[in-house]
């Protein structure tokens, strides 16, 4: 247990401390318990969550492989088990159920609109390594990503449609609501030079909204963002925290007009991620209800466990046999790593299959908040929400590089035909499958696992010979040296 902030979105109190195991394990447990009651006791009996958390994550997977009304149940019953648990927390110490939440009357926001005075661009183009990819190139670079098994057929095919249908990039007729502006993974810059009308919402960093203000000034589209009234320039009063103020978000967010897309772009380090997660889901869930026609928009993570299609299998089966040089150093290597490195990725030889690709240093606070909006995702779509959720390539982001071990395995994947990505190039491949979701509505395939992987960018995770936790170790080893 640890000492945790007492003010907004809490966890509850286990004795006199608020435990971030406790809650976790009680809430996949709560998630398991109507399809796998075994599962669901495995998971509450586990002694060592840090380090054994990723059996139980995957186990959320499997357990709603064979049917898909058992799929939704996981995601509704893991989203009732973190509304019910997680607690409100006020400035006296004493918490109420999350629902019971209000707003702060004296803190009103303020509405602050910045206009660009761009031109938006008519085209999809796509920065990689330091060019502008459109028309054939762009194409080229797409059928290059899916012939070594790095994005999904499905998304490059959303990608060209978008290409081809330059019209769709006038998002005129949407309101997005970008939660986690400053996100290096968002869509925020994209959906500025298309021209569209955004609503800004990240923390009261002054030196993070004096670049968002900047970047809409000089792009296409507009912004509005919550501030604090006063003659202050606007980067010193705008930001929100929404783990401490999201039922005031709400209401502002309730009062702007056109169709809302509400954009799940959150991030925080460790236990904080899941009281973000927790924030955003509490207002998505108020304004689903109060305003139907709002559409969800989310990146999952390709460091989690995911039901993949058989094709996928088939590829990095064929991959771990075919493999020269690693092939005559497995043995080896796995005798003197204790049997923990270069395992083949599926235990099936055939048909779908479970990506593993947990990384177990993010450790089960980060996969909870990403789990939180995979069952949102799957909830809101089973009950006809437009909702575009897309696996994000691995990606060298702030947050990855910060981690020196992370950092170190990005920088050795590519010897075991993986591809980490440039920010840049990331976020705009990702925002223009948003896009497409938006222009032709997100299919529903038959089951939920199979919508969670449609259209994935997995960078070569769900492709690659070796499991991830079986490789990326000893491509850290070799990063580091490569690094040095």
């Amino acid at each position: 247990m640890t000492e945790m902030p007492s003010v907004g979105v809490v966890f509850p109190l286990d004795g006199d401390r608020r435990s971030t195991t406790a809650t976790g394990q009680a809430i996949v447990a709560e998630a398991l318990e109507p399809v796998d009651p075994i599962g669901a006791r495995a998971a509450l009996a586990e002694t060592t969550w840090r380090a054994g958390y990723p059996m139980h994550f995957r186990r959320l997977v499997e357990a709603g492989l064979d049917s898909a009304p058992a799929a939704v149940e996981i995601a509704d019953c893991g989203l009732s088990a973190v509304h019910t648990r997680m607690r409100w927390g006020h400035a006296d110490g004493s918490d109420v159920p999350l629902r019971d939440a209000r707003a702060d009357e004296a803190r009103p926001l303020h509405t602050e609109l910045i206009e660009g005075i761009g031109l938006p661009e008519s085209s999809l183009t796509l920065p990689f390594q330091g060019r502008r990819l459109a028309g054939s190139d762009l194409a080229d670079q797409l059928y290059a990503w899916v012939r070594r098994g790095i994005i999904e057929p499905s998304c490059a095919d959303a990608v060209r449609q978008v290409a081809a249908h330059p019209e769709w990039l006038d998002l005129s007729d949407l309101t997005f609501v970008v939660l986690g502006a400053g996100s290096e993974m968002g869509p925020l810059r994209s959906l500025l030079r298309w021209g569209a009308d955004l609503v800004a919402v990240d923390l009261p960093r002054p030196d993070l909204w004096r670049g968002l203000l900047a970047d809409t000034r000089r792009y296409a589209g507009s912004m509005r963002v919550p501030a604090a009234p006063g003659n202050a320039p606007i980067a010193e009063r705008a930001g929100v925290d929404l783990v401490t103020e999201w039922p005031n978000v709400t209401q502002w967010l309730e009062q702007l007009p056109g169709t809302l897309v509400i954009g799940n772009y959150v991030y925080a380090d460790g236990a904080d991620n899941v009281r973000v997660s927790v924030a955003v889901d509490a207002l998505t869930e108020f304004l689903r209800y109060h305003r139907p026609d709002t559409a969800l928009a989310f990146l999952a993570t390709p460091t989690d466990v995911f039901a993949v299609p058989e094709a996928d299998v088939e590829r990095a089966n064929a991959a771990y046999d075919n493999a020269t040089v690693s092939k005559a150093l497995r043995g080896p290597l796995r005798a003197l790593s204790g049997g923990k490195l270069l395992h083949r990725n599926y235990a099936a030889t055939s048909g779908p299959g479970i990506a593993d690709a947990i990384v177990s240093q993010q450790g089960p606070n980060y996969l909870l908040a990403k789990r939180i909006q995979r069952w949102r995702a799957t909830s809101a779509r089973s009950e006809g929400a437009t909702v575009s959720l897309t696996v994000a390539p691995p990606t060298r982001t702030r947050s990855v590089v910060k981690n020196r071990a992370l950092a170190a395995a990005y920088a050795g994947a590519h010897r075991f035909g993986l591809e980490v990505f440039d920010p840049s190039t990331a976020n705009t491949l990702m925002a223009a499958v948003l896009v497409h979701d938006l222009r032709t509505g997100t299919p529903t395939l038959g089951h939920p696992w199979r919508d969670e992987a449609h259209q994935a960018a997995h960078g070569g995770l769900w492709t690659a010979a070796y499991s991830a936790r079986s490789a990326l170790g000893l491509a850290a080893m070799l990063g580091l040296g490569s690094r040095s």
